[in-house]
């Protein structure tokens, strides 16, 4: 159960702990934020908290151009309230539901469908279908904002059947189409063959010594860590590639709301 007066001051503060762990729904402009958003602070009285953006979603809001949703850290507020629900997040976030129905997913937990439902109305807020399909608009927007990926391609990729679904998914969101949200990118920003994206987290994260971890345990010919990243081999669908994390530098500018 969220507690108001301790998420608006989290809100008040921009307290990056609670980033993730609830999302703030704002009456006057019927828009959700994460809690460290740098717009002004909403009054209280307009302000309604929420454990997940789909909850937010579910309830009429739109996602915050500014502080972006779709970029917070993972571990929700619900995390560990309920194993059941735990799993099916965890399938949801796979995509079961992309093509599947929430009978088959209830199946799959052992569980009846009501009372998968109820469990995820007590836990989250949201059906696990509102679930499934804020996943996927909110990934999309990543993959718009952070990737040279055709709009074909990011609907493939983010779950959507048709461009049709995609463009008519996005448009209900945000209010606008696809190439409206794809902010300039500077010529040349990466190869064809590359795919950028950038994962938030919580600081502090002791990403030096985590790269030490790694490479006191890293695989021969498949792992490795040097000049301050971690790499290894990956295959995708047929696909060879390599896999590179490294720790971002600057923070990276807001669009605006």
């Amino acid at each position: 159960m969220l507690e108001p007066d301790l998420c608006y001051r989290a809100l008040q503060t921009r307290d990056r702990r609670f980033d993730g762990r609830f999302f703030v729904a704002v009456r006057s402009t019927g828009v959700f934020c994460r809690p460290i958003c740098p717009a002004r602070t909403p009054r209280s009285e307009n302000c309604l908290f929420v454990a997940s953006a789909a909850a937010a979603r579910e309830a009429g809001f739109r996602p915050c151009l500014r502080c972006r949703p779709e970029a917070a850290p993972g571990t929700p507020a619900w995390a560990g309230t309920s194993a059941t629900v735990g799993r099916a997040l965890r399938l949801i976030d796979s995509g079961v539901l992309d093509e599947g129905d929430v009978d088959a997913l209830a199946a799959r937990l052992g569980v009846g469908s009501r009372h998968l439902r109820r469990l995820f109305a007590q836990h989250v807020g949201a059906s696990p279908r509102s679930v499934a399909q804020t996943r996927r608009v909110l990934f999309a927007k990543k993959l718009i904002d952070e990737t040279d990926l055709s709009m074909v391609e990011v609907a493939l990729a983010a779950g959507y059947t048709s461009v049709r679904r995609f463009n008519a998914a996005v448009r209900g969101a945000y209010g606008r189409p696809p190439r409206d949200l794809r902010r300039r990118r500077s010529a040349g920003a990466g190869r064809p063959s590359e795919l950028t994206l950038h994962l938030t987290y919580r600081p502090p994260l002791a990403f030096d010594e985590l790269l030490a971890f790694l490479a006191f345990r890293a695989i021969p010919g498949v792992e490795s860590v040097e000049a301050g990243c971690y790499r290894r081999t990956i295959e995708v669908d047929g696909v060879p590639g390599r896999l590179t994390v490294r720790q971002a530098g600057k923070p990276r500018p807001r669009p605006s709301r």
